[in-house]
């Protein structure tokens, strides 16, 4: 069989309702892994909150962060198909400045290693680590360069009005997403950037052609790879617009190990 690119988006796909990689999954990505076949996490999270997964699973290799604004092979800055796309300063501070108007209770600007936040008040998640990584305020002073990404937080019923709200106010400098985790917000990244545009880098490089690219997802965030892939699946728990598009839906969901019995059959292992 010829190499193929799985692109696996992780909350809601890869990891189990616990936000755990099970052992079912790991053994069947690493066995795919040593057929030769590229196994890359492509994620919404930043780098800082999927370290470990990435370590755990232990097969190396290209992740995508902040849903495509960042394409790295983690240890490795000489990995020449990477790249970092930054939002611009400027607009972060006119949406800190406008939170109350778009209704938005915390805002975080994700720098590739920090956190900026515009309260102390953080949610007690694994989200936001706090005993491994500081928090800065979300000032100019502080916040000196231009961010990778925002994270916003709110009522989940508000999510939807306010990407609407931002997107009439930015609408041809942003792209902004939902993120399905188990701390559900929206992101707001530089327009043009989706997870799709990693995937595509990554097969680039490694020579996979598009028909050979198998991408799993569950969530708004992976419709663009979904859609590029060769063979997108949409997880059995994953929202409808994504099952349409999709070219299978799972039997299982991802607390149910759906991802690694679909591999398991696919691939005849």
């Amino acid at each position: 069989m010829k190499q193929h690119l799985i692109a696996i988006d992780l909350d809601g796909t890869t990891l189990n309702d616990e936000s755990k990689l099970t052992t079912k999954t790991i053994e069947t990505l690493r066995l795919l892994d040593r057929m030769g076949h590229k196994v890359c996490i492509i994620t919404g999270r930043p780098f800082r909150n999927s370290e470990d997964i990435y370590k755990e699973l232990n097969i190396g290799g290209p992740m995508v962060n902040f849903n495509g604004a960042l394409c790295h092979i983690p240890y490795n800055p000489d990995w020449v198909p990477y790249y970092h796309f930054n939002l611009d300063r400027d607009l972060a501070f006119d949406i800190f400045q406008r939170q109350e108007e778009f209704g938005i209770d915390l805002l975080c600007a994700e720098g590739k290693n920090e956190i900026f936040a515009s309260s102390s008040n953080l949610p007690n998640s694994p989200f936001y680590p706090l005993d491994r990584q500081p928090v800065h305020g979300f000032t100019k002073d502080e916040l000196t360069y231009n961010p990778t990404a925002l994270t916003l937080f709110t009522d989940v019923n508000e999510q939807e009005p306010i990407a609407q709200k931002l997107r009439q106010a930015y609408g041809d400098d942003i792209e902004v997403r939902t993120w399905g985790g188990f701390l559900p917000c929206l992101e707001v990244v530089r327009a043009g950037v989706n997870k799709a545009l990693g995937v595509e880098r990554i097969a680039h490089f490694y020579g996979v052609n598009r028909k050979n690219i198998l991408a799993f997802g569950d969530e708004d965030n992976d419709m663009e790879m979904i859609d590029y892939a060769g063979h997108g699946v949409a997880l059995a728990n994953g929202i409808q617009p994504l099952k349409d598009i999709a070219n299978d839906v799972t039997r299982y969901t991802n607390d149910k190990d759906g991802l690694a019995k679909y591999l398991q059959e696919y691939f005849k292992l």
